[in-house]
């Protein structure tokens, strides 16, 4: 523990989803920590110091300096941080691999598929049709797999758990991706709900 007698964790981060998601944690479980920017579109990412941290060279990244723990991939941020404070993952076997399981869907579809049409969408230096039109319908096939999850649930597992956190953030943008969430009723439900946690608005707004 640091002086105060309270953990302290170092972000390393910038406004991308991924980079939300681990600053929507760090609020909702209510850790102190200090968040440094790392300016990708400048390539802070990098920079050896902060390769350092992160071999991999991408954003977000933590260092707890009370374990002296580094841990990188947003996945297993959430994870760490969810098991070190006892929040938001469950322990009963049953209910902690549904939200593990919801978390790698994120993980393996959500953050890259939604990422290329991001991607195609706005910062290609030329329009691909066929790149746009792969991207958006696989979008709007996951946007459906979670109205489907989220019809009974008021959550993606029920209760509010990583799985929402590590989600929320790449569904957020879908007006600035030129999509609407109208045909997709309990998504929007859930969006609206997730944004209005003080955690995630204080989160979204890191750095």
């Amino acid at each position: 523990m640091n002086s105060r007698g309270q953990r302290m964790i170092d972000l390393y981060t910038f406004t991308t989803p991924n980079g939300r998601k681990a600053s929507i944690m760090l609020e909702e479980v209510g850790l102190p920590y200090t968040a440094h920017r790392i300016d990708i579109t400048k390539g802070d990412q990098s920079k050896p110091e902060f390769v350092a941290i992160n071999p991999n060279s991408k954003i977000p990244a933590i260092v707890d300096r009370d374990t002296d723990i580094t841990v990188f991939e947003s996945g297993a941020i959430l994870i760490y941080l969810a098991e070190t404070t006892g929040q938001l993952l469950p322990t009963e076997p049953k209910a902690r691999y549904t939200v593990v399981q919801w978390l790698m869907f994120q993980m393996g579809g959500v953050g890259p598929m939604f990422g290329q049409l991001n991607h195609f969408k706005r910062f290609a230096p030329e329009q691909i049709p066929y790149a746009i039109e792969r991207y958006t319908k696989e979008t709007l096939r996951l946007y459906g797999v979670l109205d489907r999850q989220l019809k009974d649930h008021e959550f993606i597992c029920g209760d509010y758990s990583i799985a929402d956190v590590a989600t929320y953030p790449w569904v957020a943008i879908y007006e600035s991706q030129g999509l609407t969430l109208d045909e997709h009723p309990n998504l929007k439900r859930w969006v609206e709900a997730v944004q209005q946690r003080p955690a995630v608005q204080k989160g979204m707004a890191v750095p």
